[in-house]
Protein backbone atom coordinates (compact mmCIF):
# COMPACT_ATOMS: atom_id res chain seq x y z
CA UNK A 1 0.00 0.00 0.00
CA UNK A 2 1.23 3.69 -0.85
CA UNK A 3 0.87 5.74 1.85
CA UNK A 4 1.73 8.51 0.49
CA UNK A 5 -0.28 8.54 -2.52
CA UNK A 6 -3.42 7.68 0.53
CA UNK A 7 -2.53 10.72 1.99
CA UNK A 8 -2.79 12.74 -1.11
CA UNK A 9 -5.72 11.18 -2.24
CA UNK A 10 -7.63 12.14 1.07
CA UNK A 11 -6.41 15.41 1.00
CA UNK A 12 -7.35 15.92 -2.19
CA UNK A 13 -11.06 14.61 -1.41
CA UNK A 14 -11.49 17.28 1.27
CA UNK A 15 -10.11 20.22 -1.28
CA UNK A 16 -12.87 18.76 -3.46
CA UNK A 17 -15.55 18.40 -0.85
CA UNK A 18 -15.80 21.57 0.65
CA UNK A 19 -15.25 23.25 -2.57
CA UNK A 20 -18.90 21.80 -4.18
CA UNK A 21 -20.39 22.40 -0.72
CA UNK A 22 -19.07 26.29 -0.93
CA UNK A 23 -20.92 26.56 -4.33
CA UNK A 24 -23.95 24.40 -3.33
CA UNK A 25 -24.28 27.13 -0.27
CA UNK A 26 -24.84 29.53 -2.49
CA UNK A 27 -27.41 27.79 -4.77
CA UNK A 28 -28.95 27.11 -1.45
CA UNK A 29 -28.83 30.53 0.04
CA UNK A 30 -30.58 31.92 -3.07
CA UNK A 31 -33.40 29.78 -2.74
CA UNK A 32 -33.36 29.12 1.09
CA UNK A 33 -33.55 25.84 1.17
CA UNK A 34 -30.60 23.83 2.73
CA UNK A 35 -31.85 19.99 1.54
CA UNK A 36 -29.56 20.42 -1.43
CA UNK A 37 -26.70 19.21 1.19
CA UNK A 38 -28.10 15.57 1.70
CA UNK A 39 -28.29 14.99 -2.05
CA UNK A 40 -24.51 16.41 -2.15
CA UNK A 41 -22.90 14.40 0.64
CA UNK A 42 -24.27 11.08 -1.43
CA UNK A 43 -23.37 12.07 -4.21
CA UNK A 44 -19.76 13.20 -3.15
CA UNK A 45 -19.36 9.96 -1.37
CA UNK A 46 -20.03 8.16 -4.81
CA UNK A 47 -17.58 10.65 -6.54
CA UNK A 48 -14.38 9.89 -4.36
CA UNK A 49 -15.47 5.70 -4.16
CA UNK A 50 -15.05 6.19 -8.46
CA UNK A 51 -12.15 8.19 -7.98
CA UNK A 52 -10.24 6.42 -5.67
CA UNK A 53 -11.17 3.09 -7.69
CA UNK A 54 -9.61 5.08 -10.27
CA UNK A 55 -6.62 6.48 -9.35
CA UNK A 56 -5.35 3.99 -7.02
CA UNK A 57 -2.51 0.97 -7.94
CA UNK A 58 -4.08 -1.42 -5.63
CA UNK A 59 -5.48 -4.57 -6.05
CA UNK A 60 -7.96 -4.34 -9.18
CA UNK A 61 -10.08 -6.96 -8.06
CA UNK A 62 -10.73 -4.99 -4.78
CA UNK A 63 -11.06 -1.24 -6.79
CA UNK A 64 -13.60 -2.72 -8.75
CA UNK A 65 -15.66 -3.51 -5.58
CA UNK A 66 -15.01 -0.31 -4.47
CA UNK A 67 -16.61 1.68 -7.06
CA UNK A 68 -19.23 -0.32 -8.01
CA UNK A 69 -20.27 -0.86 -4.36
CA UNK A 70 -19.69 3.07 -3.48
CA UNK A 71 -20.56 4.94 -6.70
CA UNK A 72 -23.88 2.74 -7.50
CA UNK A 73 -24.67 3.42 -3.25
CA UNK A 74 -23.86 7.22 -3.95
CA UNK A 75 -26.05 7.37 -7.29
CA UNK A 76 -28.99 5.77 -6.25
CA UNK A 77 -29.22 7.24 -2.82
CA UNK A 78 -28.21 11.39 -4.27
CA UNK A 79 -30.85 10.61 -6.90
CA UNK A 80 -33.28 9.55 -4.33
CA UNK A 81 -32.84 12.56 -2.00
CA UNK A 82 -32.60 14.63 -5.26
CA UNK A 83 -36.29 13.53 -6.60
CA UNK A 84 -37.58 13.29 -3.01
CA UNK A 85 -36.22 17.01 -1.40
CA UNK A 86 -35.62 19.08 -3.90
CA UNK A 87 -37.20 18.02 -7.26
CA UNK A 88 -40.28 16.97 -5.99
CA UNK A 89 -40.20 19.18 -2.41
CA UNK A 90 -42.60 21.61 -2.13
CA UNK A 91 -41.07 23.57 1.23
CA UNK A 92 -37.50 22.99 2.84
CA UNK A 93 -36.93 20.09 5.12
CA UNK A 94 -38.37 20.40 8.83
CA UNK A 95 -34.60 19.68 9.98
CA UNK A 96 -33.35 22.91 8.23
CA UNK A 97 -36.53 24.99 8.92
CA UNK A 98 -36.36 24.03 12.24
CA UNK A 99 -32.63 25.42 12.59
CA UNK A 100 -32.95 28.48 10.18
CA UNK A 101 -35.54 29.32 12.42
CA UNK A 102 -33.15 29.00 15.80
CA UNK A 103 -29.97 31.00 13.98
CA UNK A 104 -32.46 33.33 12.97
CA UNK A 105 -30.60 36.43 11.53
CA UNK A 106 -27.13 34.30 11.30
CA UNK A 107 -28.80 31.65 9.28
CA UNK A 108 -26.78 32.12 6.07
CA UNK A 109 -23.64 32.07 7.88
CA UNK A 110 -24.11 29.13 10.05
CA UNK A 111 -25.30 27.08 7.03
CA UNK A 112 -22.39 27.83 5.26
CA UNK A 113 -20.24 26.20 8.36
CA UNK A 114 -22.84 23.77 8.06
CA UNK A 115 -22.28 23.25 4.75
CA UNK A 116 -18.35 23.02 5.24
CA UNK A 117 -19.15 20.62 8.02
CA UNK A 118 -20.81 18.20 5.84
CA UNK A 119 -17.97 17.67 3.26
CA UNK A 120 -15.54 17.33 5.62
CA UNK A 121 -17.57 14.57 6.83
CA UNK A 122 -17.87 13.29 3.57
CA UNK A 123 -14.21 12.98 2.86
CA UNK A 124 -13.31 11.58 6.51
CA UNK A 125 -16.28 8.77 6.01
CA UNK A 126 -14.81 7.88 2.34
CA UNK A 127 -11.51 6.75 4.16
CA UNK A 128 -12.92 3.02 3.78
CA UNK A 129 -12.84 3.07 -0.18
CA UNK A 130 -9.60 4.73 0.05
CA UNK A 131 -8.22 1.99 2.26
CA UNK A 132 -9.71 -0.94 0.20
CA UNK A 133 -9.03 0.71 -3.29
CA UNK A 134 -5.07 1.50 -2.22
CA UNK A 135 -4.93 -2.19 -0.18
CA UNK A 136 -1.92 -4.67 -1.98
CA UNK A 137 -3.91 -7.37 -0.32
CA UNK A 138 -5.81 -10.15 -2.50
CA UNK A 139 -9.68 -10.91 -2.07
CA UNK A 140 -10.73 -12.56 0.59
CA UNK A 141 -13.79 -14.61 2.07
CA UNK A 142 -15.01 -11.34 3.94
CA UNK A 143 -14.84 -9.57 0.37
CA UNK A 144 -17.30 -11.26 -0.81
CA UNK A 145 -19.16 -11.44 2.10
CA UNK A 146 -18.96 -7.51 2.17
CA UNK A 147 -20.61 -7.78 -1.69
CA UNK A 148 -23.07 -9.90 -0.29
CA UNK A 149 -24.21 -7.86 2.58
CA UNK A 150 -23.99 -4.59 0.15
CA UNK A 151 -26.52 -6.20 -2.46
CA UNK A 152 -28.72 -7.34 0.42
CA UNK A 153 -28.83 -3.94 2.08
CA UNK A 154 -28.61 -1.86 -0.62
CA UNK A 155 -32.10 -3.58 -2.14
CA UNK A 156 -33.47 -3.24 1.40
CA UNK A 157 -32.79 0.52 1.44
CA UNK A 158 -34.71 1.02 -1.93
CA UNK A 159 -37.75 -1.14 -1.24
CA UNK A 160 -37.88 0.76 2.20
CA UNK A 161 -37.67 4.10 0.28
CA UNK A 162 -40.27 2.38 -2.03
CA UNK A 163 -43.06 0.99 0.14
CA UNK A 164 -42.79 4.54 2.19
CA UNK A 165 -43.44 6.44 -1.30
CA UNK A 166 -46.19 4.41 -2.44
CA UNK A 167 -47.73 4.75 1.02
CA UNK A 168 -47.35 8.47 1.41
CA UNK A 169 -48.95 8.34 -2.13
CA UNK A 170 -51.69 7.35 -1.34
CA UNK A 171 -54.92 9.71 -0.33
CA UNK A 172 -56.51 6.92 2.12
CA UNK A 173 -53.49 6.82 4.54
CA UNK A 174 -52.74 10.53 4.66
CA UNK A 175 -51.73 11.16 8.00
CA UNK A 176 -51.05 7.99 9.49
CA UNK A 177 -47.94 6.35 10.14
CA UNK A 178 -46.77 3.90 7.66
CA UNK A 179 -46.39 0.10 8.44
CA UNK A 180 -46.42 -1.22 5.37
CA UNK A 181 -44.14 -3.75 4.22
CA UNK A 182 -40.65 -3.67 5.80
CA UNK A 183 -41.71 -0.54 8.12
CA UNK A 184 -44.39 -3.14 9.65
CA UNK A 185 -40.79 -4.32 11.22
CA UNK A 186 -38.81 -0.95 12.19
CA UNK A 187 -39.76 2.07 12.33
CA UNK A 188 -36.33 2.95 10.26
CA UNK A 189 -35.47 0.12 8.00
CA UNK A 190 -33.88 2.59 5.43
CA UNK A 191 -31.69 3.47 8.04
CA UNK A 192 -30.63 0.46 9.39
CA UNK A 193 -30.36 -1.03 5.62
CA UNK A 194 -27.63 2.42 5.39
CA UNK A 195 -26.19 0.93 8.51
CA UNK A 196 -25.33 -2.17 7.21
CA UNK A 197 -24.21 -0.74 3.87
CA UNK A 198 -21.56 1.26 5.96
CA UNK A 199 -20.22 -1.97 7.58
CA UNK A 200 -20.08 -3.72 4.02
CA UNK A 201 -17.75 -0.67 3.53
CA UNK A 202 -16.03 -1.28 6.19
CA UNK A 203 -15.37 -5.27 5.67
CA UNK A 204 -13.94 -4.06 1.88
CA UNK A 205 -11.15 -1.98 3.89
CA UNK A 206 -10.61 -4.80 6.68
CA UNK A 207 -7.63 -6.63 4.31
CA UNK A 208 -5.46 -2.99 4.46
CA UNK A 209 -3.11 -2.28 6.80
CA UNK A 210 -4.89 -0.20 9.64
CA UNK A 211 -8.11 -1.31 7.81
CA UNK A 212 -9.30 -2.12 11.30
CA UNK A 213 -9.97 1.94 10.89
CA UNK A 214 -12.00 1.51 8.68
CA UNK A 215 -14.68 0.15 11.17
CA UNK A 216 -15.04 4.28 12.48
CA UNK A 217 -16.93 4.98 9.40
CA UNK A 218 -20.15 2.78 10.46
CA UNK A 219 -19.16 3.61 14.14
CA UNK A 220 -19.87 7.48 13.29
CA UNK A 221 -22.86 6.65 11.02
CA UNK A 222 -24.67 4.40 13.97
CA UNK A 223 -23.96 7.17 16.19
CA UNK A 224 -25.76 10.25 13.68
CA UNK A 225 -28.50 7.50 13.23
CA UNK A 226 -28.95 6.45 16.63
CA UNK A 227 -28.60 9.81 18.39
CA UNK A 228 -27.97 13.07 16.41
CA UNK A 229 -29.37 13.74 12.80
CA UNK A 230 -31.33 10.46 12.22
CA UNK A 231 -34.07 8.45 14.19
CA UNK A 232 -34.30 11.63 17.34
CA UNK A 233 -35.42 14.84 15.01
CA UNK A 234 -37.48 12.39 12.21
CA UNK A 235 -39.23 10.60 15.49
CA UNK A 236 -40.24 13.93 17.13
CA UNK A 237 -41.28 15.70 13.93
CA UNK A 238 -43.64 12.90 13.23
CA UNK A 239 -44.89 13.19 17.00
CA UNK A 240 -45.66 16.39 16.46
CA UNK A 241 -47.24 15.63 13.02
CA UNK A 242 -49.06 12.65 13.70
CA UNK A 243 -49.43 12.59 17.63
CA UNK A 244 -50.92 9.58 19.21
CA UNK A 245 -51.13 7.22 16.15
CA UNK A 246 -47.04 7.58 15.92
CA UNK A 247 -46.92 6.64 20.07
CA UNK A 248 -48.46 3.20 19.42
CA UNK A 249 -46.47 2.59 16.64
CA UNK A 250 -43.59 3.65 19.03
CA UNK A 251 -44.67 1.55 21.55
CA UNK A 252 -45.53 -1.83 18.93
CA UNK A 253 -42.55 -1.48 16.57
CA UNK A 254 -38.69 -1.69 16.87
CA UNK A 255 -36.85 1.89 15.98
CA UNK A 256 -34.00 0.31 14.21
CA UNK A 257 -33.42 -3.29 14.30
CA UNK A 258 -36.62 -4.70 12.30
CA UNK A 259 -38.12 -7.43 14.70
CA UNK A 260 -41.46 -9.05 14.95
CA UNK A 261 -44.21 -5.83 16.32
CA UNK A 262 -45.76 -6.27 19.50
CA UNK A 263 -49.85 -5.85 20.09
CA UNK A 264 -50.77 -2.02 19.79
CA UNK A 265 -52.28 -0.86 22.35
CA UNK A 266 -56.30 0.79 22.21
CA UNK A 267 -56.24 4.38 20.62
CA UNK A 268 -56.65 6.93 23.56
CA UNK A 269 -59.52 8.51 24.14
CA UNK A 270 -59.67 12.67 24.19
Amino acid sequence: MNFEQFWVALGLALTFCVAVMAALWGYATARRDAGIVDVAWAGLLGVLAIAYAWMSDGVCERRVLVGVMGGLWGLRLSLYLLRDRVLMATHEDGRYQELRAAWGTSANQKFFLFFQAQGALAAALSTPFAMAAFSDAPLRPIDYAASTLWLCSLFGEALADRQLADWRRDPDTRGRTCRAGLWRYSRHPNYFCEWLIWCAFAMIATPAPWGWLAWLAPAIMLFLILKVTGIPPTEARAIRSRGDDYRRYQQSTSAFVPWLPKHESPRSTP
